[in-house]
């Protein structure tokens, strides 16, 4: 389980936020009774909430999420300098000749137990579509979801997923499933009511309430934060859960605790569906997120000032809210729209801006060629803009899914004999060369690949992982670095850029 450790400021004590994908039970778990929730009208003022109706409304469409990673065989050294003494025990003293030892480092293969956790999820469409957490799939060979109550399960597969908001998006094939009904998170208030549920602890079905706490929060925990932050009891298990209002309408999707035991005595956060409405659509037309670039590094003005002061200076922006551009970056929307180091961002489309979350709350809803308009401040003096967003590569075009197809090569791990002749641990062989960008590359049949951009690539998957990177990144590019089979060390530079 991810654990992120974030010092409170002014608190003292470290608070560690978990991703909360509970530990597999080896019994089956119990069904807990829904607590009282709230209605579809405001109660008066000093009066009992009840809850009741979005508990029912909501219920029926959370599920249980169970991810299993199978038993693998795994490649791994140990030191043992005892080993290398005894084997040679003048070594230590005189050296060793060329190809004995490896400084009491060795390998063995070791299996790997089978493991299963469990998250929640939430069906957003009556055809099976459920969106989750990304961190409840990540790495799954096998996905179950079982509906409310254990009434049915069902085989899911990934339609994709995005580690930077956290969400993915799986599959189940079912009719006329009970989907929930999404509303705008940008209407909820702090202070309104609102429904956990998941599946925390192993318990399956379980409703806790609490009120929003606060909107637009960052943790460095992902990428893209801009979350909403609940008193609702959210445990390990609730990940990919649901966080609706008191019409039982979802408004996020549960995704963290921030608590320094690993259990709920704090505040959970939820992705809101602003968000994750914009990440769904994307995953399902393009297979990845669409990421929209305002081009600028910065930070709250008041976090900026106040480091500031810490510092011994003193500084007037003329206002102590919205965005300190620190750095603008090269070939992005700001600098082409004349934006400077210096300036404060203070408005989008007219909407105030205050909070670094707020910013990203308001890009991850936007797609690579949309328009915004800024009002800044430079030199206490109110401006504005019109800015172009861009993606990761620094234009506006679709950036598309790359896999190893695009290499145009076959591959597979390194032999054991391989490995004993070359003295390496691991590596990938290029066992045919049949075009595409390694053959552009210059990359020869029987090169072993150990290291494509400082990722060491010991399986098929590492290499799938690096071009997925390297693909929505600005570069586009995979520097590898590897042997050939005299033993002579070499690299290539491999460009992925989409025509």
């Amino acid at each position: 389980m991810k654990k992120i450790v974030n010092v409170a400021t002014p608190a003292v004590c470290a608070v560690a936020l978990i991703l909360s994908v509970a530990a597999i039970s080896k019994t089956n778990a119990a069904t807990a009774p829904a607590p009282i929730v709230t209605s579809t009208t405001a109660a008066p003022a000093g009066q009992p909430v009840d809850l009741t109706y979005a508990a029912e409304k909501a219920l029926p469409s959370v599920v249980y999420i169970k991810s299993v990673q199978n038993s693998k065989i795994q490649t791994v050294e140990y030191s043992d300098p005892f080993e290398e003494f005894f084997s040679n025990p003048f070594g230590g003293f005189f050296g060793q000749g060329q190809g004995q030892g490896n400084n009491g480092r060795r390998q063995r293969q070791v299996q790997t137990p089978k493991r299963a956790a469990a998250g929640s999820g939430v069906i957003i469409s009556a055809d099976g579509y459920i969106v989750t957490n990304n961190h409840v799939v990540d790495g799954a060979d096998e996905l179950t979801v079982s509906l409310n109550e254990g009434s049915k399960e069902f085989s899911a597969r990934v339609i994709g997923a995005d580690k930077t908001t956290d969400l993915a998006l799986i599959k189940i094939d079912g009719k006329n499933l009970p989907a929930i009904q999404i509303a705008n998170s940008d209407d909820v208030k702090v202070g309104e009511w609102v429904l956990a549920v998941g599946n925390p602890l192993g318990l399956n079905n379980t409703v806790t309430a609490g009120i929003i706490s606060a909107k637009a929060r960052t943790l460095g925990a992902n990428g893209v934060e801009s979350f909403i932050q609940t008193d609702a009891a959210i445990n390990q298990g609730n990940s990919g859960g649901a966080l609706v209002n008191v019409r039982g309408e979802l408004v996020g999707i549960n995704a963290m605790l921030a608590s320094p035991t690993g259990s709920n005595i704090g505040y959970g956060f939820a992705i809101p569906t602003a968000i994750m409405n914009k990440v769904v659509d994307d995953l399902k037309q393009y297979g990845n997120v669409q990421r929209a670039m305002i081009g600028i590094q910065g930070n709250d003005v008041k976090s900026y000032v106040d480091n500031q002061k810490d510092n011994g200076k003193e500084i007037d922006l003329g206002t102590m809210e919205g965005i300190y551009v620190a750095k603008v970056v090269e070939d992005g929307a700001a600098e082409a729209a004349g934006l400077k180091e210096g300036d404060v961002i203070t408005t989008i489309d007219g909407k105030k801006v205050t909070s670094f979350g707020e910013l990203q709350g308001i890009l991850a809803k936007k797609r690579p060629g949309d328009k915004i308009t800024i009002s800044y401040l430079r030199d206490k003096k109110s401006r504005n803009a019109t800015l172009t967003l861009k993606n990761e590569q620094g234009n506006t075009k679709v950036v598309k899914n790359a896999d190893t197809d695009v290499l145009g090569a076959d591959f597979r791990p390194i032999t054991d004999a391989q490995k004993k002749q070359l003295e390496i641990n691991y590596g990938l062989e290029v066992v045919k060369v049949n075009g595409g960008k390694m053959k552009d590359a210059g990359v020869p049949k029987g090169f072993i690949i150990q290291r494509i951009n400082d990722e060491p690539m010991k399986t098929f998957d590492d290499l799938q992982n690096a071009v997925k990177e390297a693909n929505n990144s600005k570069d586009q590019m995979l520097v590898i670095r590897g042997i050939f089979p005299t033993g002579k060390k070499g690299g290539f530079v491999v460009y992925l850029q989409n025509e």
